[in-house]
């Protein structure tokens, strides 16, 4: 009788650790753990992309792999037709060039996407309002295969080492 309580304890203490670590994880993987988006202190800079794949707003802004910064908006600009990001960037980051380049990269197994920043050498640096004129859209993957798949369309059948 006593072992069957054990046993049944143990068993309970597992389920809820495992129930526990799978909301960890799905908190980790949603973002949704970043709630103070938009009330974190520092300053905003837009960015234009033609495509952002599948950038979500909070994914993190990075230099050299040091968060910087969160994305806090993704829309439209309706002149453009491209993409508008709005990246807030944190206040002790207020040296970032002007002339700094973003790209959209992917990280982690489940292709988590996030705003890369890669600083210029201009003297003047980004403040409240400004523009990142030089980006670098996300790849998207079934791109890159239609395009390989085309290529070996167009060379056509090739001859195969049987025929000859």
């Amino acid at each position: 009788m006593i072992k069957t309580k054990t046993v049944e304890v143990t068993v309970g203490l597992f389920v809820i650790l495992g129930f526990a670590a799978l909301f960890y994880l799905a908190m980790q993987v949603s973002n949704l753990s970043a709630f103070g988006i938009s009330r974190m202190d520092g300053y905003s800079v837009t960015a234009h992309f033609e495509n952002v794949g599948s950038l979500k707003v909070g994914a993190p802004v990075t230099i050299a792999g040091v968060r910087v910064g969160r994305v806090t908006a993704i829309g439209i600009d309706h002149k453009t037709q491209e993409a508008a990001v709005q990246l807030t960037i944190s206040s002790e980051h207020n040296d970032i060039p002007l002339d700094t380049t973003a790209s959209i990269l992917t990280s982690g197994l489940l292709g988590e996407q996030y705003v890369g920043l890669e600083p210029g050498g201009d003297e003047k640096v980004l403040k409240e309002g400004d523009e990142i004129k030089l980006t670098q859209s996300a790849l998207v993957l079934e791109k890159i295969i239609s395009q390989v798949l085309f290529s070996k369309a167009a060379e056509g059948p090739g001859e195969s080492p049987a025929r000859k």
